[in-house]
Formats: C-alpha cells, sequence, structure tokens
C-alpha cells in the first residue's frame, strides 16, 4: 500500500477528530483536556531531575562551612558566619549572622552587600509572614531591621524561610558549634552520595510505579472518548466502500489528532503548573519555576509514547467490533468477556516478582527491571480483570426501584465503558493500599529510639555564645509557658594538660539538676560524686582517683588549643546511682556542683537547658515563648524538641516525595474523572432528553446516574483492596519483614478513593440537569 493512500487515510481521521459541528468539537475538547492533563503530570515527572539537581545546586552555592579541619587565618577576604537557624510553628527559618572582616570579603549568594549590625536581609515568605498579624513574637526574635530581600539565587525554594544578619564579636567563638571563618561561599567539591540500601531503592521504584501507572491509564481512557460515535461513523464508512484496514487507519488518525491535541493541552497545562508553582508549598517543600525544565529525553519520550499509545489502544478497543454497515454487530450486543486471558497479566507479575522475595537489606539487591515490570504487570492486570467483574456483576443484578432498573440496563449493555471510568481510581487505591503495607513493614527499620523520654522533659536548649546557663534560666523562669528548668553543663578532663588522649566527663549543674541524672543522698556546693556508670578502665579509674590532679579542657593532639586548667579533685568523691530516666544518657565520669571547679575552667563548659512546659498553656504556644525568650540571650542557641523515636532522613525524604507525588495524582485523578463524567453524560443527551420527554422524573435520572457510578466504583475498589493487599503482600515478603495488614490504612485508602469519586459525581449534578431537557431532543 502507497505511502500516500495511508497519510490519506490518517488526515481523514484527523479531520473526523475536528467536524461534525458542536458535538465534534466538543468531542475533542474533552479528548485534549483528558489526555492533556495525564501528559502535563507526565513532564512534571519528567522535570523531576532537573528540580532535584537545581536545588542542590543552590544549595551547594551558599553553602558556608569548612570542608577542611584545617582554618583559615583572618584575612582580607574572609568572613565569620554564625549560624542562627529557628523554628516558627513547624516551619524551618535559616538564619546566618555574618561579621565581614574586610573589603574583599565573598556574598553569600542572593544579596548584594552585607547587612550593618542591627540589619537583616530576608526572603520574600520570610518578609510577608512577618508582615503577617500573630507573628510579634518571631519579629521579637529575628536580630535586626529588614533593609532587602534575598534574591532567587540565595534560596532553594519560593516559600523558604531565610535571613542574613549583621553581627560583631563573632570571631572569639570561632571553633565552637556553627561559628566558622570562610573565605568563599559554595562547595565545588563533588562529595557525591551514599547509594540506596535495597529497601529505600524499592520504595522509591515503587513510588514511581504506583503514581504514574494511574496517568498512564487516565491518558488510554482520554483517547477513547466518543468511541460509540466513531464506531458508527466507521460503519457509515465501511456503507460507502470503505473496507476493515482503511477504517482502522481511519479510527487511527483520528485518535492521533486527539492526542496531538492532548499534547498542546498539556504543554499549556504544565508551562500554567508551572508559574503557579512558585506560589505554593507542599509538605515543607517550594520550588521556583525555573526548576521545572523537563530532561529533553523523558519530554521526547513523552511526546512519541502519548500519541502511540493513544493509536495503540485505539487500534486494539476495535479487536471486537466487526464495522459492518450501520453497525449491526455493535448495536447487537457484545459477547461474553473471557476470564482465562486477564489472569495472565497478575501471574506474570507475581511471576516476576517471586524471585526477588526475601532480598531484603540483608539479602542482596532487587532487580529494578523485574520489580518494575512486576508491580506494572499486577497493576494494570486490574484494568484486564475489572470490566469482566463488573460484566459478570451487574449481569446477576435484577428488580429493585427504576432509578436503579435503569441503572443496571445501562451498565448491562456498556459495562465496559463503566469500568474504563474507574480503572484509574482502582489502581491508584490498589497502589496506594500496597504501598501503605510497605511503607508499614520496613517503618521499624528506619525508625531508631533516641533514648529521650518526653514525659521527663519537652524541650533542650543547647547554648552555644554563652558559656553558663544564668542568663538563659533568668529569662525562661518569667517566660509564659515554662514550668520548670534544669540547667547542666559539661567538659573533659585529662591527666595531662597536653597531648592527652584519654579524658574523661564532668557534669556540671547544681543539686537539684544533679539529682535529675542521678540519686544523690546528701549535696551541698562544692561537692563531687562519681556516676556509677563511671569508666572501668584502670587510666579513667585513676583519674578519678580522690585528691589526683588532672586538667580539664587539655588540649587534644592535633586539636585546638584547650584551656588546660589544673584542677585538684576533692579528698571525698561521693557516690551517685544513676538515674534510669536520666535527662543525659552518657554519664561515664563525674558529676559535680558549680563551685568545685576552678575558676578558669569554666569556659570551657558547653550548656543545655532543659524545659518543662506548663501543660495549661498549648505546647505550640509555649514553644515559641521558649524560642524568643532563648534567641534574645543566645542567637545561636539551638532549641529542639524531645522526641522518643527519630526517623531515618532518607526514609523521610522518600515519604515527603510520594506525599508530593500523591497530591498531583490525586489532582488529575479528580480532574480526568470529572472530564470522563461528563463525557458519558454528554453522550447520554438524547437519551436522557427522550425519558424526560416520556414524563420520566428528574429525581429519577439523578439516582440512576448515581447508581451507575456506585456500583462500578464499588466493584472496581473491592478488586483493589484484593489486587493492592496481594501486592503488599509481596513486597513485605521481598524486604523480609513480618507480614502484617494495617486494615485502618487499608479502609482509609479504599474511603479516599470512594470519596473522591462522590465529590466528582457531586460537581457533574449541574451538567445532568442541563442536559435533562426536551430540547435535547433537537437536531441539526
Amino acid at each position: 500500500m502507497s505511502r500516500g493512500r495511508w497519510a490519506g487515510d490518517l488526515a481523514m481521521g484527523a479531520r473526523f477528530a475536528f467536524t461534525g459541528g458542536r458535538e465534534g468539537w466538543i468531542r475533542a475538547l474533552l479528548t485534549g483536556v483528558g489526555v492533556g492533563l495525564g501528559v502535563a503530570l507526565l513532564l512534571l515527572t519528567a522535570a523531576v531531575p532537573s528540580i532535584l539537581d537545581t536545588r542542590h545546586q543552590r544549595e551547594a552555592a551558599r553553602q558556608d562551612y569548612l570542608l577542611s579541619p584545617a582554618k583559615i587565618p583572618a584575612a582580607d577576604d574572609t568572613v565569620v558566619v554564625a549560624h542562627s537557624d529557628t523554628v516558627w510553628h513547624s516551619q524551618d527559618v535559616r538564619g546566618r549572622l555574618l561579621q565581614p572582616e574586610g573589603a574583599k570579603a565573598p556574598l553569600p549568594p542572593g544579596i548584594d552587600r552585607f547587612p550593618a549590625v542591627g540589619e537583616m536581609y530576608v526572603s520574600p515568605a520570610l518578609a510577608d509572614l512577618l508582615k503577617s498579624s500573630g507573628t510579634a513574637l518571631l519579629r521579637e526574635r529575628l536580630p535586626g531591621k529588614v533593609v532587602g530581600t534575598i534574591g532567587d539565587s540565595g534560596l532553594i525554594g519560593s516559600r523558604e524561610l531565610a535571613y542574613y544578619a549583621g553581627s560583631e564579636h563573632l570571631a572569639p567563638l570561632i571553633g565552637k558549634a556553627s561559628v566558622e571563618r570562610i573565605n568563599h561561599f559554595g562547595d565545588t567539591s563533588d562529595q557525591g552520595s551514599e547509594p540506596l540500601d535495597p529497601v529505600l531503592l524499592l520504595l522509591v521504584l515503587m513510588v514511581f510505579v504506583v503514581l504514574l501507572t494511574p496517568v498512564a491509564i487516565f491518558v488510554a481512557t482520554a483517547v477513547r472518548f466518543g468511541g460509540e460515535q466513531r464506531d458508527r461513523r466507521l460503519a457509515a464508512l465501511r456503507l460507502v466502500g470503505c473496507d476493515g484496514g482503511m477504517a482502522r487507519r481511519i479510527a487511527a488518525g483520528e485518535a492521533l489528532a486527539g492526542s496531538v491535541l492532548g499534547l498542546a493541552f498539556g504543554v499549556g497545562f504544565f508551562l500554567a503548573g508551572a508559574q503557579l508553582a512558585g506560589s505554593i508549598e507542599l509538605f515543607g517543600i517550594s520550588i521556583f519555576p525555573d526548576y521545572l525544565t523537563p530532561s529533553p529525553v523523558l519530554a521526547l519520550l513523552v511526546a512519541v509514547a502519548v500519541p502511540a499509545t493513544a493509536v495503540l489502544v485505539t487500534l486494539f478497543s476495535l479487536r471486537r467490533v466487526v464495522i459492518e454497515p450501520l453497525g449491526v454487530v455493535r448495536t447487537s450486543g457484545p459477547g461474553r468477556r473471557r476470564l482465562w486471558w486477564r489472569l495472565l497479566l497478575p501471574l506474570l507479575g507475581l511471576l516476576m516478582l517471586a524471585p526477588m522475595i526475601g532480598k531484603g537489606n540483608s539479602g542482596g539487591n532487587f532487580n529494578p527491571y523485574l520489580v518494575s515490570f512486576g508491580v506494572l504487570a499486577l497493576l494494570v492486570g486490574i484494568t484486564a480483570l475489572l470490566p469482566w467483574v463488573v460484566e459478570r456483576a451487574v449481569g446477576r443484578l435484577d428488580g429493585g426501584p427504576v432509578s436503579w432498573q435503569l441503572a443496571v440496563r445501562r451498565l448491562q449493555l456498556s459495562s465496559g465503558t463503566a469500568a474504563r471510568m474507574v480503572n484509574g481510581i482502582a489502581v491508584a487505591v490498589a497502589g496506594a493500599i500496597a504501598l501503605q503495607m510497605l511503607f508499614s513493614g520496613v517503618d521499624a527499620d528506619y525508625t531508631k529510639s533516641t533514648g529521650k523520654d518526653p514525659s521527663r522533659t519537652q524541650l533542650e536548649v543547647d547554648l552555644r555564645a554563652a558559656t553558663t546557663p544564668d542568663a538563659t534560666t533568668r529569662a525562661l523562669r518569667e517566660t509564659r509557658g515554662v514550668r520548670q528548668t534544669v540547667a547542666l553543663s559539661d567538659t573533659q578532663f585529662g591527666a595531662r594538660p597536653a597531648g592527652t588522649e584519654d579524658t574523661v566527663q564532668i557534669m556540671v549543674g547544681d543539686c537539684a539538676a544533679l539529682r535529675e541524672l542521678a540519686r544523690i543522698s546528701a549535696c551541698h556546693d562544692g561537692d563531687v560524686f562519681i556516676s556509677s556508670d563511671a569508666f572501668t578502665d584502670p587510666a579513667s579509674r585513676k583519674m578519678m582517683t580522690p585528691g589526683h590532679t588532672v586538667w580539664v579542657d587539655p588540649t587534644y593532639p592535633g586539636g585546638t588549643k584547650g584551656i588546660e586548667a589544673r584542677w585538684t579533685l576533692p579528698a571525698e568523691l561521693g557516690r551517685a546511682q544513676v538515674r534510669k530516666d536520666a535527662l543525659r544518657s552518657d554519664l561515664t565520669g563525674l558529676l559535680a556542683t558549680p563551685s568545685a571547679l576552678p575558676a578558669k575552667a569554666r569556659p570551657s563548659l558547653t550548656s543545655s537547658v532543659y524545659v518543662l512546659l506548663d501543660p495549661k498553656v498549648p505546647e505550640s504556644d509555649a514553644t515559641e515563648e521558649v524560642r524568643t525568650a532563648v534567641h534574645t540571650v543566645d542567637p545561636l542557641a539551638d532549641v529542639s524538641i524531645w522526641q522518643s523515636t527519630q526517623r531515618s532522613t532518607r526514609y523521610d525524604t522518600i515519604r515527603t516525595g510520594l506525599f508530593v507525588g500523591a497530591a498531583a495524582v490525586l489532582a488529575l485523578i479528580g480532574a480526568s474523572l470529572l472530564v470522563s463524567q461528563l463525557e458519558q453524560l454528554r453522550e447520554r443527551k438524547k437519551l436522557l432528553s427522550s425519558l424526560i420527554a416520556f414524563g420520566t422524573r428528574r429525581r429519577t435520572l439523578t439516582l440512576s446516574v448515581l447508581w451507575q457510578t456506585t456500583i462500578p466504583i464499588t466493584l472496581g475498589l473491592l478488586l483493589a483492596v484484593v489486587v493492592g493487599l496481594t501486592l503488599g503482600g509481596v513486597l513485605m515478603k521481598m524486604t523480609a519483614v513480618p507480614l502484617r495488614v494495617d486494615w485502618p490504612s487499608v479502609l482509609s485508602m479504599t474511603g479516599f478513593g470512594a470519596a473522591i469519586v462522590l465529590a466528582v459525581t457531586l460537581l457533574s449534578l449541574p451538567a445532568l440537569l442541563r442536559l435533562m431537557r426536551p430540547d435535547g431532543l433537537r437536531t441539526e
């Protein structure tokens, strides 16, 4: 066959996609919107590498700490930087204090001059937050007047909260926590990153497969909009002499045109979404619009795959349609669907995943290809099984009110169309259930106990600039929401003033504070106690001998010079039995009251204040009060919330990525289902108008449409639960974790899917009411 014949047939199909008057344009528009929504999300996925790379480059460009232990002397091109981060109601605020030491001191990215003492540059999001009501505590906490904003080059996200403030007297603090002298900003070295362990790699693969599979299914569903009109049109062409091959080429041309229109819509949606992305924040993550640059290779893959999928889906849908004149075979009712071949995909998926069972962290690596294709086969198998399930289920339904009978009869005649509409949501729910089971199964492996008891204290204040906690504790005693404070300090001593390798810890606090660590019978200022958990090696025991001379804060070999304060231990050392619920878990040396140490040793102390909050004040409000009170005394202090457990950062990052991706996919699910519902209602326009003309009540027809949605979605969700539990169980076996079903999560995922369908159905009711008019029988 000549190329010209192929081109002519395809061109005729493309013309059919946009002709046919108002109905044709509406059909093309719905197809374009449906495909475009999926394309937009695929382009967003293709932009993920760019987002991660650009954020990493921005973060590396503003890096302000030394990778080398070598110290830089003060010079005309150095600046002292101190970290003064804080938190405002669970939102991280990145803070930096700057003290330039010469005219050539490097500027951090995003600002054009150093702020003077009492001035600060803030990010646009922080500027907006400071202007809003209810942020007086935050304004009091930040050190200066706003004189400018940080440019995009100094931020990793449009909604990031950050500031640069001028400061002085930072140089004496160099060497303490988070205070450094640098001569440039940015990390030019390529550190690389540790590879993901097998379970985390599996989680990443699952997130991508589970989130992208519903998108592909929605695209495949959208290209079949108007399928019944297409079949009747092709039947008419057969009547005038068109053969079967030509009819299929025309159908392919029509699908190709619709998909190309969808690509155009998708690019438009993506560009509009990119501009919107700069103003939103999801789960603490924000980006700039220019981050959204799809990978050229992935974008080209989307541009080729979407039209190819549209053509293949259209040709596949014609396999059962024998296009005859006047569509006789099509309207006579479809034959019964067979089950055997529909089970092949799920079985193939299980066979692919079977060799991976037991390959957890200690069992070797997962084969990413087998895992990806195995999970994909199981999820896509839902789309093959659901039409059979719907057909068998509705075929056994009978009786009931008129609305029920109308719905059942419609489903019996077009069960495939009903199944296609809920395929995407069923796949999404099945994948969500499997992912939830996998995350809940491995969560314990990436959640570790911190050894902290939040019932003992809620906040820990680590002081950086101050050497003693006196000023901080005085400020906290006058702070709203504070019930009790416990101040503790620590340092080390050695057997020699310099070159000491073996050291012993000293924990310093008043008698009340020491009793929060250990059980002490009698205590007076000047007493020293040996901890029951003290070292048992001979060298350490010798240093803790009563009357022995030691040196506090000795100089370590190759390290920063210490204070080297001479100290003779008291002639009597008491005994202290460490409490099981002690505020510190590292009590391996001496416990001392403040006056027991020589005055020269006190600057070497590192201090912390433990804060017990008043339960009568909301914890979030009390925490902000404490942060502000501490920041006014020591802007470099770190206030942390005590938690009994802590999750792995990488694991948390993957979870956050899942939540962000799920939010985007759920938005697509809702929008695509709404488009599908409107397309179905439009195809039934004449039928609905006929029933209204014959006197059928609007309430009856409305309930009928609701039943037509409820029945297939119920069957789809039941199938999704079965497949999701099966896939989740296999994945848990693969990661070698105990098989356990989190039924509340399963029910919540299923209920969430049902809620989306219910919301879409309610949003489509206005269109349904407009279509239920007798004038819908008019034909041009």
